[in-house]
């Protein structure tokens, strides 16, 4: 018997408007950060880099690509079931990311318009380029109905505080692995046309490259402050962070396996490519990274995985808070203990690898 989700089966804020999903660790967050902080960082030494990543920026190569064509006028709901489902949740999931992207950069360029001219161009080019993201997004979802009312999600989202090397970790990281998430997708879909069942999967090439010329800046970025990448307190916040958004993308994935097997792909080997990709990848801004190839590594997250998918049943029941509370308290310690486990696996020297990366 196939299952069908309809639109009525969605919870919607008002008509056509889908009522955002409960805040919880594993969805996206909106963020603000110490501007004055930003305003006062040293950028000398390090001009020509990030004016070369800004050239990039300006250049917008993705000004005509975000354009809706021809493909999308049909009617969305031959796509039926848990597939539709778990790819609304998709949707909704990356335009609010996108969105909170916007917000954070739109905010950081205007408050250093006049204090630091550069950075104010590059936060308002990086703006840019998410909410055309984010608007693309929340058109796709209009195809099946639903859209996100980002002015209300603007004021009643809850925003968190993030120190500005938080940041710069944290924006570095989301963005290339977005980009191996969008282009791993994306090359898989080339191979097997026949589980691209939407055309938003044909814009996932250049999409990504977005995504790639974003974390080149913050990359520059992270350069230009040794104390984020030349001291032994970099080298531990680069693991917490790694570990942090690997451990976040490996719960996120196999909790969404049913979208991923809708497009066909095995979600554990897709999770396990992005993850390696990234890393491998960090070692062009990173001091040290993760020791992915690691017999433990793996096993180790998807046992988080494992306690994290306990975790969702135990809140889906109709028992009293306090026992679930209770019930949980085992399946948050095995997260906690594989997650100190990984993070003191040995780590890898990135800065002693530098002079051969490319």
């Amino acid at each position: 018997m196939v299952s069908t989700v309809s639109r009525s089966d969605l919870p919607e804020q008002s008509p056509g408007i889908k009522k955002p999903v409960q805040e919880t660790l594993l969805t996206p967050r909106f963020y603000i950060t110490d501007f004055d902080a930003v305003a006062q960082m040293d950028l000398s030494g390090h001009e020509a880099e990030l004016e070369s990543v800004v050239a990039e920026l300006r250049a917008d190569y993705n000004r005509h690509h975000f354009v809706r064509n021809e493909e999308f006028q049909q009617d969305w709901e031959k796509i039926d079931g848990e597939t539709r489902h778990a790819f609304i949740d998709f949707l909704e999931r990356s335009c609010t990311s996108e969105f909170s992207g916007f917000l954070l950069f739109k905010e950081l360029s205007r408050k250093l318009k006049n204090r630091q001219p550069l950075l104010s161009e590059a936060f308002h080019l990086l703006a840019r380029d998410e909410a055309r993201h984010a608007g693309f997004l929340n058109k796709a979802m209009a195809d099946f109905g639903l859209t996100l009312d980002l002015g209300y999600l603007t004021k009643n989202r809850t925003y968190t505080f993030f120190p500005p090397e938080w940041v710069i970790y944290t924006v570095y990281l989301s963005e290339k692995i977005g980009y191996w998430r969008y282009i791993l997708v994306y090359r898989h879909l080339e191979q097997h046309p026949e589980h691209r069942f939407y055309p938003l999967f044909r814009y996932f090439e250049s999409w990504c490259q977005d995504e790639n010329r974003h974390g080149d800046f913050f990359k520059a970025l992270l350069r230009s402050q040794p104390k984020l990448w030349n001291c032994w307190k970099a080298r531990l916040w680069a693991r917490f962070f790694l570990l942090t958004v690997f451990a976040t993308h490996t719960l996120t994935v196999l909790e969404r396996s049913t979208f991923y097997d809708s497009i066909g792909i095995d979600s554990q080997e897709y999770n396990k490519a992005v993850i390696q990709n990234t890393n491998e990848t960090s070692k062009r801004a990173f001091p040290s990274v993760l020791d992915t190839d690691h017999p433990e590594f793996f096993p180790r997250l998807e046992k988080c995985a494992i306690a994290n998918q306990k975790l969702a049943e135990i809140s889906s029941q109709s028992r009293p808070k306090f026992i679930q509370t209770l019930q949980k308290l085992p399946w948050i310690a095995v997260i906690i203990w594989q997650l100190l486990r990984l993070y003191f696996l040995p780590a890898i020297d990135a800065e002693a690898s530098r002079p051969v990366i490319h």
